[in-house]
């Protein structure tokens, strides 16, 4: 491992989070007050580049940006993201969100507990996870039998706080780094390969870095339309337009309310949102193509077409299935199709509460499924993602084909290309590795929730590594995960890492080989080479002497 080269895209990271922490500093103290604005922002927009200096003036080399390796870019990679979700939990913790050290006659006890709340919120905003512990038997801003909207009574500032850790984890922070500090940093391709769910790495220009810029672009063109069709449609007001455009696009589903899109009862703002919460699961690559205007590459790719599919019969699954409860059929269209992309897209926004009594059982299998699956590759959406499932039935059949005629050779393809044995190979793998951690999770996280149900356990595990957020069960779109203790949150926080990582970068980062020092490395190297120089030195005298 080359610590350096590790120290060096850390160092730039922690550095470019400074600017997002003192904008939103301003925007406390614009909205709420200067104090809050201090105590919430001034510690973390201080510590962040302090340490992003000492790791690039202490930790880097004369030559470091041209070191960068797959081994380092993966472990950079997974290790981004728990730094910046502990710089991201700073605000909340010291800002009063939860239990904190300037809460007035705080136990410690309580402080600890505000501590890994703070830590969930930000680990599930910058994984767009959407879970929240925001609730009034944890947050000192809402009183119980007073505050009728908890996520509401917070300081206007910190929410914006809180919907932008969703916004920048979206597209993924080492997309944005691709495109601010790529003269600095180097090897954006061993980056890109690394960001598994960011965009597609089909280049869109001639530079990895200009294809970062023009996917972000997109990305901020479709939030900034997003927020004017929500402000202009009556039922939102300025700071909640602003709030769902940069929690939708990422599929992150943080609201500013506590019933979420429910609480504004309006079919047109439910529509809006729902466009672009279908935009967040399709390959941004496709949305590019169609931005200028090639719709027939973009509609005839295989992955999209399945996509529209998938959603489109999930969608009449579930309002058949409401219609046959006894639910009308307008109130049945609209609210199957709502929860079906936002629960298909990991979004997890709600209209409604799914698991009232009117929602039968197979529309909760249906949505599990929606869950785990995801959409497409190449989106913002968590899941396994809608490519590698088909590509994995695809491998199925195929065996299936082989069993009754043996001598038979077909390959997979995608798009009318062939699938290369070793990407089939990786697919498999990561299924393998989500089916036996989502067994040893759920087995793990009863330890810790022994008065929980097997449906809340295990629901609650899917919608981690899916990163979807509300779940089923007691869990689910009416509840938060407050009811957790501190052990099941941090659990559960690690598996939203895992799956925003997508399980085989973590996977990756854990491995001992990962960690090698490089003079090992080397020194095995040097040791095989000088073996082999003997040897050959060896052969070539004996040779010699054989034609004496």
């Amino acid at each position: 491992m080359r610590f350096d080269v590790l120290y060096l895209i850390l160092g730039w990271t922690l550095i470019a989070l400074t600017l997002p922490l003192f904008l939103c500093g301003l925007i406390t103290w614009w909205l709420d007050d200067l104090e809050l604005a201090l105590y919430a922002f001034a510690l973390p927009a201080t510590v962040s580049p302090t340490i992003g200096l000492l790791m690039l003036s202490l930790g880097t080399r004369m030559d470091t940006t041209g070191r960068l390796r797959d081994r380092e870019a993966f472990a950079a990679v997974a290790l981004v993201w728990p730094i910046a979700v502990f710089i991201g939990s700073l605000p909340f913790w010291l800002g009063g969100v939860f239990v904190g050290p300037f809460t007035p006659d705080a136990s410690f006890a309580d402080i600890a507990r505000g501590a890994v709340n703070s830590w969930f919120e930000s680990m599930s905003g910058f994984t767009t996870t959407g879970a929240t512990v925001i609730t009034h038997n944890m947050s000192p801003n809402c009183i119980p039998g007073t505050t009728l909207d908890c996520i509401n009574a917070q300081p206007r500032g910190l929410l914006i706080w809180r919907s932008l850790t969703q916004w920048f984890g979206g597209m993924g922070i080492i997309m944005l780094g691709m495109m601010i500090l790529s003269r600095v940093i180097g090897g954006g391709m061993a980056l890109a390969r690394a960001e598994l769910t960011g965009p597609s790495l089909s280049r869109l220009r001639p530079k990895l870095k200009q294809t970062a810029f023009a996917l972000w672009g997109l990305y901020l063109f479709l939030t900034l339309m997003e927020f004017l069709l929500l402000y202009f449609s009556g039922s939102m007001n300025l700071f909640d337009a602003v709030n769902h455009s940069l929690t939708t696009m990422p599929s992150g589903g943080f609201s500013t309310h506590d019933a979420s899109i429910g609480f504004y009862n309006s079919f047109l703002v439910e529509s809006i949102i729902i466009i672009f919460m279908f935009l967040a699961g399709v390959n941004f690559t496709l949305l590019w193509f169609i931005r200028d205007g090639d719709f027939k590459r973009a509609f005839g790719d295989e992955e999209f077409r399945n996509y529209v599919v998938y959603i489109t019969v999930a969608i009449l699954a579930v309002f058949v299935a409401l219609v046959a409860s006894g639910t009308s059929a307008g109130r049945s269209l609209r609210h199957s199709m709502f929860q079906v992309i936002s629960i298909g897209t990991s979004t997890g926004y709600t209209s409604t509460d799914y698991m009232d009594a009117s929602w039968p059982l197979v529309t909760h299998l249906i949505l599990f499924i929606l869950m785990v699956v995801g959409a497409s590759a190449g989106s913002t959406s968590g899941g396994l993602k809608l490519l590698r499932v088909t590509l994995a039935f695809k491998v199925a059949m195929r065996e299936l084909v082989r069993i009754a005629q043996p001598r038979k050779i077909e390959q997979i393809r995608m798009n009318g290309e062939v699938v290369e044995q070793n990407q089939i190979g990786l697919i498999v793998g990561m299924l393998f590795v989500w089916v036996g951690l989502f067994f040893i999770s759920s087995l793990i996280l009863a330890i810790f929730m022994p008065g929980d149900t097997f449906e809340s356990v295990t629901m609650v595990v899917a919608s981690s590594l899916g990163n979807t957020g509300p779940t089923l069960g007691d869990y689910g779109p009416s509840s938060t995960w407050a009811g957790m203790n501190s052990g099941a949150l941090l659990i559960t926080s690690v598996l939203m890492w895992f799956g925003r990582l997508e399980l085989l970068t973590a996977v990756i980062l854990m491995h001992p080989r990962t960690w090698r020092r490089e003079s090992r490395v080397h020194s095995d190297r040097s040791a095989i080479a000088l073996y082999r120089r003997i040897m050959e030195e060896k052969d070539d005298k004996k040779n010699r002497e054989e034609s004496k």
